[in-house]
């Protein structure tokens, strides 16, 4: 991810349970994967769901895009890697998934979040001290 701040990666297998009908992953799961390695990302700023939520900030997903390029199989080995792309106004992280064996990137997407006041439920335009504070190392 050539823009990113920073990029972490989680490396997953392909449960039966994921499988739909037509023997591949189910297109719904895909999110899922998305946010095994979202959540390694923000572990590495300290800023994972019980941060957010100690800092009186909430992050909803706005927007989801997602891009289908391969079908993913039972037991495939794949890696998820998250870029974070934005963080000024909002949370944009990029996703990639690639088969660990071939290295071929099978699905591409985003996740898009902005902060939420817990106690207030208001809407932030830009990201709170709680986020910018934890980035800094990052952004010298």
């Amino acid at each position: 991810m050539k823009h990113a701040l920073f990029t972490a990666d989680a490396d997953l297998e392909i449960p039966f349970q994921d499988l739909d009908p037509m023997d591949v992953a189910w297109h719904g799961n895909y999110f899922r994967y998305f946010e095994a390695a979202r959540v390694v990302l923000l572990r590495r700023i300290d800023y994972d769901y019980p941060q957010m939520q100690a800092s009186n900030y909430m992050w909803p997903i706005i927007e989801a895009r997602v891009r289908y390029a391969q079908p993913l199989q039972y037991a495939q080995q794949i890696r998820v890697t998250a870029g974070l792309m934005e963080w000024e106004n909002r949370l944009k992280i990029a996703y990639r998934i690639v088969d660990r064996a071939s290295g071929k990137r099978v699905t591409s997407g985003h996740t898009i979040q902005c902060a939420v006041r817990v106690d207030t439920r208001e809407l932030q335009l830009v990201s709170p001290p709680a986020l910018l504070d934890r980035l800094k190392p990052y952004l010298t």
